[in-house]
């Protein structure tokens, strides 16, 4: 079952607050999942920064806007119930409440007007059933995918030599060379049999990653993959990376997975994020940090 999105939720979790008792936000979230009979797999979908459940996030948007309907109130830290107008609503037996229904208390609308005043969304914005994280973190996935895309578009106008500067520093700054120093002197020495360097796996030099790095426009198929895998074989190399700025066919990938000798597959598309992730290639423009109400100070604790 697809995860239901925070207006579907109002509802729901309006009648589960319906025995007038204080309940925490987790009681709240383990209860509406078991409502929608969300599966292991659904509660485990997180939003794209990885810090928190969508299904979580979304139930917490929920309530923030039953709150500001005035339908819930904040009772003590980290709990909440339902209020009188919360038992009125329900007494009206509604089919489904949304920012429509909301919109008839003036509590609601004056909140809808401080968030159109400060994020300049029109009125269907305003309705959309995305909550505030998820629209934020859609929108920087936008720009972190068009990034990506100029990013790629710019190494392959790039001379060789500096693609082969980038694959050393990416590779450092992920752990493996040492220094750059160490990394630099094995990168991009030859290509012999199919090979274009070699790298330490960690700092000690406990074992050796060899490396083939293709700048290419074509895919990579699996020949390419087989004359690689032969190479370490005739090296008694037992890993090996290829990285490309084009893809991998089905076939390639394939036999990269059924082989014993282990092949790391990076394509142009994954090689992108790694520079961005690692800040090669790439600099910051501007910083957003989102806060949230320090309970812990309010309750003196």
């Amino acid at each position: 079952m697809a995860i239901p999105d925070y207006q579907t939720i109002m509802l729901p979790l309006l009648q589960f607050v319906s025995d007038k008792e204080e309940h925490s936000l987790r009681e709240a979230i383990e209860a509406l999942a078991n409502t929608f009979k969300l599966s292991d797999e659904a509660r485990r979908h997180l939003l794209p920064s990885g810090q928190q459940p969508i299904f979580d996030n979304r139930v917490g948007w929920a309530r923030t806007y039953l709150k500001k309907a005035g339908l819930l109130q904040t009772t003590k830290r980290g709990f909440f119930q339902i209020t009188d107008r919360g038992l009125e609503v329900l007494q009206k037996k509604p089919t489904a409440i949304d920012g429509k229904f909301l919109d008839q208390f003036q509590e609601f609308r004056d909140f809808k007007a401080l968030r159109r005043q400060a994020t300049h969304e029109d009125e269907t914005q305003a309705e959309q059933t995305s909550t505030p994280e998820e629209a934020l973190e859609a929108a920087y996935q936008s720009l972190r995918d068009a990034l990506a895309s100029d990013l790629l578009a710019q190494i392959k106008q790039s001379p060789p030599s500096l693609f082969e500067h980038l694959v050393v520093d990416l590779l450092v700054k992920m752990g493996y060379g040492g220094s750059r120093q160490d990394a630099g002197k094995v990168i991009g020495k030859g290509g012999d049999e199919g090979i274009d360097g070699l790298i330490k796996e960690d700092r000690l030099g406990l074992d050796t990653i060899y490396v083939q790095a293709k700048r290419w426009e074509n895919t990579v198929g699996r020949p390419e993959i087989q004359k690689f895998a032969g190479a370490l074989q005739g090296q008694r190399a037992h890993k090996g990376i290829f990285i490309t700025t084009s893809g991998f066919s089905r076939e390639a990938l394939d036999y990269a997975s059924r082989i014993e000798t282990k092949i790391v597959l990076i394509d142009g598309e994954q090689l992108a994020q790694m520079l961005i992730d690692h800040d090669i290639g790439v600099s910051p423009v501007a910083t957003y940090p989102i806060k949230r109400v320090d309970s812990d100070y309010f309750s003196g604790e």
